[in-house]
């Protein structure tokens, strides 16, 4: 029975700069093959083909002329690097890279646990692998610190979820390499060789602090959310004192108006408040009018002599 390739280790690249496609492709092939000169290199040979191409269709269009005067198309200032050059890399290891909406792909669609490898996902600026090794899957993607495994069952579902997300799947076929030289100084220098136990417990702790750092933020925005609606009622209560203030300011000016009205001058300390005098005034004098009005209409009783 053959033995887990590598001594039964992992190997992953932790996201340095922009060299993803770096990290997913010596993830693929389970080892340091290539650094992120080896892929520039084979860019830069792309790029020649392409523009030789061009060239020998004679007739050079508009297109082809700015085709040929930009820099590369293969590889960017920041070091991500096209499809075609992933594929050249592998094809180094006599492996095909081939995408996974393909026709002939189809029966891989439904079962990529069983009868695939290895999967190169691709979406805007980002590369990242997912791999079978020993008969474990694991999503190999850079920006994780570490492995994470991944069941069959789920293998499937991860897959139809990066699809709907936007994200371009490619199947990676043929006789992966079975053995790394993993004391070989060669390859990019971003790689640790990880037991799949270790890469389980690096990815718990993260999580872990992952958790802790969500829970933190909530709470830091109850804070906040609390602090927001006190403010706003502080700022309420602050509008009804003036509103409050207002309104007695107008009521002084009222009785100010009364008091010039009924002749009475300002009250001195200590005595009743005039406005009240004037007001209970008038209300005797109403009530003496209405009490005369009536004793007038009422006919005197006639005695007989």
């Amino acid at each position: 029975m053959e033995g887990p390739s590598n001594g039964g280790l992992l190997y992953h690249e932790v996201q340095e700069g922009k060299l993803c496609a770096v990290h997913c492709v010596n993830t693929v092939l389970q080892g340091p093959y290539f650094s992120e000169l080896d892929l520039a290199a084979l860019a830069s040979d792309l790029d020649k083909q392409e523009r030789q191409v061009l060239m020998q269709g004679g007739d050079l269009q508009s297109e082809q002329g700015d085709f040929l005067s930009d820099g590369s198309h293969n590889v960017s200032l920041e070091g991500n690097f096209s499809i075609q050059v992933l594929q050249k890399a592998l094809e180094v290891w006599d492996l095909e890279v081939v995408p996974l909406d393909a026709p002939a792909q189809e029966e891989s669609v439904y079962d990529p646990a069983e009868r695939e490898t290895a999967f190169i996902c691709h979406q805007e600026d980002h590369w990242f692998c997912i791999r079978k090794v020993n008969g474990e899957w694991y999503n190999f993607n850079s920006l994780y610190p570490a492995p994470e495994h991944l069941s069959k069952f789920y293998l499937s579902a991860y897959i139809d979820s990066l699809k709907a997300s936007g994200w371009t799947i490619f199947t990676v076929k043929g006789n992966f390499p079975k053995e790394c030289n993993i004391s070989a100084e060669a390859g990019s220098g971003f790689g640790q060789w990880l037991m799949p136990d270790d890469a389980k417990n690096i990815t718990a702790s993260c999580n872990k602090q992952q958790t802790t750092r969500t829970q933190t933020a909530d709470i830091e925005k109850q804070e906040m959310d609390m602090l927001l609606a006190t403010t706003e009622d502080e700022d309420l209560n602050a509008a009804i004192l003036a509103s409050l203030m207002d309104a007695n300011n107008n009521s002084k000016s009222s009785d100010g108006t009364l008091k010039s009205v009924t002749g009475e001058g300002s009250g001195t300390v200590g005595s009743e408040d005039p406005t009240s005098e004037a007001i209970e005034g008038s209300i005797r004098d109403d009530r003496d009018n209405i009490e005369e009005g009536y004793a007038s209409s009422d006919p005197k009783p006639q005695h007989d002599h």
